[in-house]
C-alpha cells in the first residue's frame, strides 16, 4: 500500500524520461501531474515486480490528458520513481470510467 502522506517528490531516471517524451509523446511534467489530479487510480503491477514494487497509475494531466503512469517507490518510499508513462489504452480509458 501507497502512503501518500510519505511522498514528498519524484526521482527521475534520464533513460525512463526519454523514453516517455521520445516514444509516447509525454513529458515529465505531464506524467507527473497525473497524481495531483482526480481520479487517480492506481494498482500494484504483480507481474513485474519480482526486484521492486511496481504499480500502475490511470490519471489525468492539468490539460485532460489520460495517462497510464507505471512507477516504483524510491528513498525509503518517499518519492515516485517513473518508469513509463504512455496515453491509456482503450480498455484503460473504460475502466477509468471515461470512454474519449
Amino acid at each position: 500500500m501507497i502512503e501518500w502522506a510519505r511522498i514528498v517528490g519524484f526521482d527521475w531516471d534520464s533513460g525512463n524520461a526519454r523514453k516517455s517524451a521520445d516514444k509516447h509523446s509525454v513529458s515529465q511534467a505531464e506524467a507527473e501531474q497525473v497524481f495531483f489530479n482526480e481520479p487517480l487510480l492506481t494498482l500494484p503491477d504483480h507481474l513485474h515486480s519480482t526486484t521492486e514494487l511496481r504499480f500502475h497509475a490511470l490519471g489525468r494531466t492539468d490539460d485532460r490528458r489520460l495517462l497510464h503512469v507505471t512507477f516504483t517507490l524510491r528513498e525509503a518510499q518517499t518519492r515516485l520513481r517513473i518508469i513509463s508513462a504512455r496515453d491509456m489504452s482503450r480498455k484503460e480509458r473504460a475502466h477509468y470510467g471515461s470512454d474519449k
